[in-house]
């Protein structure tokens, strides 16, 4: 087993955890409360593998567009944290 590999991989679920912190501006589809980028990043995933069969281009790979999807806003933990 590689440990430094799997020691990196937890170092970074740890750090993605913190997407479940960033509230974005839009609120859920029954208008309770805002939704944080973990649930938008899911809630994305979700409806690409659904909506999948609707795409014009038959080929398109939709394991790459749910690893996509689930990555996109990971910038945002650095975005929306202050400066120390």
């Amino acid at each position: 087993m590689d440990v430094k590999r799997l020691q990196q991989q937890i170092q970074f679920i740890t750090e993605i955890d913190k997407l479940k912190k960033i509230y974005r501006q839009t609120l859920l589809i029954d208008g309770s409360r805002e939704e944080n980028d973990a649930e938008h990043s899911w809630h994305l995933a979700v409806m690409a593998v659904l909506l999948s069969e609707y795409a014009s281009n038959k080929d398109t790979d939709i394991s790459k567009v749910v690893r996509m999807v689930l990555v996109h806003d990971i910038v945002e933990i650095d975005a929306a944290t202050p400066f120390s």
